[in-house]
C-alpha cells in the first residue's frame, strides 16, 4: 500500500467497504424527504469519503438515488457507467481539471457503476440524494442477466463484478 493511502485510512478513520476500497460516512441529514418511487422516506442527503488504492476497485453496483462523485486527492479515477438496461458503457475520467477530465461527475439513479484508480490511489467523496441506505444498493454480480449483458458489452469488465 502506498504510504499516503495508508496515512489517509488512519487519519480519516476509514473502514473496508463491501464494494471494495475504504470509506467513512461523513454526513447523514436529519431532514427526511419522500422519494416518490415507493421507497420510504430517506435522509435528504448522505456523503462519504471513499479511498481506492491501485489494486482495489469499486465493484459494479447500482444505487436507487443519484450519486455525485468528487475527487479530492490522488487519482485519476476511472468511473465506468451503464444505464439500467446495460445498452452501452460510458467511461468518465475524474481528476484534475483538464481537456479529458474534471473533479466531479453525477451517476443517475439506477445506473450501473464501477470505479478504479488510474494512479497509486485516489481519495474521493460520494454524495447521495435522497440519502444512501443499503437496501437501495445492489451488486451486478447478483443479477445473472445483467452480468451476461456486461460480458457481451465488454468481457474485460467482468473482473470488476
Amino acid at each position: 500500500m502506498v504510504p499516503r493511502a495508508r496515512a489517509l485510512i488512519e487519519q480519516l478513520q476509514l473502514e473496508p467497504h463491501p464494494e471494495g476500497g475504504h470509506f467513512r460516512e461523513l454526513y447523514r441529514s436529519e431532514r427526511q424527504v419522500e422519494c416518490g418511487d415507493g421507497r420510504p422516506a430517506r435522509a435528504a442527503v448522505t456523503t462519504i469519503y471513499y479511498l481506492l488504492e491501485s489494486r482495489s476497485f469499486s465493484r459494479w453496483h447500482r444505487v436507487r438515488s443519484d450519486e455525485v462523485w468528487h475527487v479530492y486527492e490522488g487519482g485519476p479515477l476511472e468511473l465506468l457507467l451503464a444505464p439500467p438496461g446495460l445498452a452501452h458503457i460510458e467511461r468518465v475520467r475524474l481528476g484534475a481539471v483538464g481537456a479529458e477530465s474534471g473533479p466531479v461527475h453525477t451517476v443517475p439513479a439506477l445506473w450501473w457503476q464501477a470505479a478504479r484508480p488510474l494512479g497509486p490511489y485516489v481519495l474521493a467523496g460520494c454524495t447521495v440524494a435522497p440519502g444512501f441506505e443499503y437496501e437501495d444498493f445492489g451488486f451486478l454480480a447478483d443479477e445473472p442477466g445483467a452480468l451476461a449483458r456486461l460480458k457481451r458489452l465488454d468481457p474485460t469488465l467482468e473482473a470488476l463484478a
